[in-house]
């Protein structure tokens, strides 16, 4: 019998953990590169290398690779792109993988398999040029720009709700139950120890916690059966790379469970639906530029320009930060819904929220993206849009009455007419996702209504199968 990696828990944070100062030193890519190799030649225990990569909607896709076929064409990795929805048409559909040897990651044995070991990767086309309609590599290349002419490094965290729902599957057998079952009814806070609710949270947390995550706390949410598993502050790209999998892990314990871990921004009307609050701050030679002790709530004029900006473009980016029919659910001002163009240190209904914070911990929450959204198009709309949006001349913008839309169709409206969101992403990448939302949303009813229609979970991105699509 071959003896393959199995790692104890405490080790695995450790080695995590120095990967990740690794990636927060910058400490040069071909040094890292070098280092990887020659571990993965002298550890006799590894098996394969899962290459993981998200598309244009956000999916994660992971490819699993033979360590010994890795190590010898690790430099042209190739993959077909009209498999991945909005990337490649059939007739140009090769595309390549280039490893981000410094997104190394040791992963848990017993919930990813023994003998393997984790690794982000950018998607490139044919010639080796960056592939456009990959937002991974594009917000990787804005980070190094900002770090490179100012010396700025843009620094997020994210705090993710989710649904946890009895049975495996529980969003693809939506269209034949029409209800998701809870597991635990207690509230925010309030979850007995042992219980299913606390067994799945002390579990995703101890996984977090060892693939390097830092944690902060974890708790039950407002609504019943729902969960937030919070952990530190990372640079922006290292910071969605942990949506993603954080994502990965909770879908992985609860099925290990016998559950479901949902990311439905507003799975079931009448409870709170589930966001994801995104706390942003840029730092520059290890001083937050966001604090300042004399400014409006602590905060400094370049904080409030950040903030501005994002409010003049509230409506041109509601799509990149809320991207399914489901989203607009939430965007639903009876809780606590964060659907007002404005920003405020109180009031949990403004888009954009100043929270309590000191000279380490002050920053701006976006707080009205949707747990569903691309990780990497959330980092580089709130970013671009605050480094380099226009600000509007409105006396009112932080104060107003404007509210988001309230349905995809009116985001679809405002995101294929916007200039800014061209100029973020090009007009061929801004019509490829348009396009994938507009097909989503047309076979979901135009009007939401009172429940949650099938359509709506079964054809959200998240769930998207080819089964499914085929049957149209």
């Amino acid at each position: 019998m071959r003896e393959f990696l199995e790692l104890p828990y405490a080790e695995l944070e450790e080695l995590n953990l120095r990967a990740k100062q690794q990636r927060k030193d910058r400490v040069p890519a071909a040094q890292v590169q070098e280092e990887r190799l020659n571990y993965l030649t002298s550890e006799p225990r590894i098996k394969a290398v899962t290459v993981l990569f998200s598309d244009l909607e956000g999916r994660l896709h992971m490819l699993d690779y033979d360590k010994k076929f890795l190590l010898k064409s690790f430099d042209n990795l190739t993959f077909d792109g009209s498999s991945i929805r909005g990337f490649t048409a059939q007739r140009e559909s090769d595309l390549r993988l280039a490893l981000d040897w410094a997104s190394f990651y040791w992963a848990p044995a017993d919930v990813f398999g023994p003998g393997k070991v984790l690794v982000f990767a950018d998607v490139l086309n044919r010639d080796g040029s960056p592939f456009a309609a990959d937002l991974r590599g594009v917000l990787k290349q804005f980070s190094n720009e900002q770090f490179t002419k100012n010396g700025f490094t843009l620094n997020a965290a994210n705090e993710i709700e989710g649904f946890l729902f009895d049975g495996i599957d529980a969003e693809q057998r939506y269209h034949d139950t029409g209800r998701f079952d809870y597991v635990n009814t207690g509230g925010y806070y309030h979850s007995l120890p042992g219980d299913p609710l606390r067994s799945f949270i002390d579990t995703v947390a101890e996984v977090q916690r060892a693939m390097g995550f830092e944690n902060e706390k974890d708790h039950p949410e407002v609504a019943p059966s729902q969960f937030e598993i919070n952990y530190s502050y990372g640079e922006v790209v290292a910071a969605a790379d942990q949506i993603q999998l954080y994502k990965l892990i909770c879908r992985q314990v609860a099925t290990r469970m016998g559950m479901t871990a949902s990311f439905l921004p507003k799975p079931v009307v009448g409870v709170n639906g589930s966001g994801m609050h995104t706390n942003v701050s840029i730092s520059k030679d290890g001083k937050n530029l966001f604090w300042d002790a004399n400014g409006e709530e602590k905060m400094s004029a370049p904080a409030w320009q950040f903030i501005d900006r994002i409010l003049t473009a509230g409506r041109d980016i509601c799509l990149m930060l809320n991207a399914s029919v489901n989203a607009y659910r939430r965007l639903d001002p009876h809780f606590e819904a964060p659907n007002q163009i404005k920003a405020s240190a109180v009031d949990r209904g403004s888009m954009v929220r100043i929270p309590i914070g000191n000279e380490r911990s002050a920053r701006v929450e976006v707080r009205s993206v949707g747990p569903d959204a691309n990780p990497y198009l959330v980092m580089l709309a709130v970013f671009k849009t605050g480094l380099d949006g226009a600000i509007s001349d409105a006396k009112d913008l932080r104060n107003g009455d404007r509210y988001l839309p309230d349905n995809i169709y009116d985001a679809l409206g405002d995101f294929r007419g916007s200039a800014w969101a061209a100029t973020m992403l090009g007009d061929d990448v801004v019509t490829r996702y348009a396009d994938l939302k507009q097909a989503s949303a047309d076979r979901c009813p135009r009007s939401l209504g009172t429940f949650v229609k099938a359509p709506e979970v079964q054809f959200h991105h998240e769930v998207y199968n080819q089964f499914l699509w085929n049957l149209f």
